[in-house]
């Protein structure tokens, strides 16, 4: 199984403890994550996570949280970050109208400058998206249209929106909620995912599975995620297992690559 988004730069994870929860996560059959970045920080603390240890990837890129701080000079540091063969996706983008931690606007220039970015790149897009799925689409729809890939993190639409967007053809991206007792919308969209738009992920430290909810989560509960997804799609975990392993290597073709280059992998 792959974790294809946690933050594994996180304050809640602490310093040197790396090794440990990879080999958590390997011991429950997860072989490898891709932390993602959510500002010009982040996105080179994870960088340097995935130089420095095996089985991590990256992905580097600023949320729409922190859309206030775009800029051509951020623009121009990430596109620098990108040449590691360690990033194998430009995120977490995006709009969120929920908390609106930065103005509509803001973030609306931000999220389609960095598409852009991306495509200039050739990166698949990692994306999150809050209260915001409606006009999000056509974008969304354009960029996939162009022969792109993206991912919707943390999928928390309807399913009438998930159809939407995999019918586009978009990947969703499953985590701990959709295991939450009041999430029958997820389950439902996981249920009507398409096998091969299905990903599996943690958002960790956040939003921890049931029977974890509360507590800090790590990617090793990538399979507590497997086995409820596996019960709503009438599967075994394995056969889950082998569905999103390989469609999150199809999503990220760097991705093989990257989680094998650690130490030494700089350029």
């Amino acid at each position: 199984m792959i974790d294809t988004h946690c933050h594994l730069d996180d304050h809640r994870f602490a310093p040197g403890e790396l090794p440990d929860l990879l080999a958590r996560a390997l011991e429950a059959g997860v072989s490898g994550a891709v932390t993602v970045g959510c500002d010009l920080a982040s996105s080179q603390a994870g960088l340097t996570l995935a130089e420095t240890h095996d089985r991590v990837a990256v992905a580097v890129g600023v949320h729409p949280h922190e859309a206030k701080h775009w800029s051509a000079a951020a623009a121009w540091t990430l596109r620098h970050l990108a040449t590691s063969q360690c990033v194998v996706a430009y995120g977490e983008i995006g709009l969120d109208f929920h908390y609106n931690l930065s103005e509509p606007d803001a973030q609306l220039t931000a999220f389609r400058e960095q598409l852009e970015l991306a495509g200039d790149l050739g990166l698949p897009v990692i994306i999150h998206c809050r209260d915001a799925y409606d006009e999000m689409l056509p974008d969304i729809s354009s960029w996939l249209e162009a022969g792109r890939t993206a991912i919707m993190h943390c999928w928390a639409g309807t399913p009438e929106q998930a159809a939407c967007y995999t019918a586009a053809g978009a990947h969703l991206g499953f985590g701990g909620m959709v295991t939450f007792k009041s999430a029958d919308a997820i389950r439902q969209a996981c249920v009507e995912t398409p096998d091969h738009l299905l990903l599996l992920e943690t958002d960790a430290p956040w939003l921890a599975p049931i029977p974890y909810r509360g507590s800090r989560n790590e990617p090793s509960r990538v399979a507590q995620v497997a086995a409820v997804v596996a019960r709503l799609r009438g599967s075994t975990v394995e056969g889950i297992d082998t569905l999103t392993t390989a469609n999150a290597m199809r999503a990220y073709p760097g991705l093989a690559a990257a989680l094998a280059a650690g130490p030494g992998s700089a350029m």
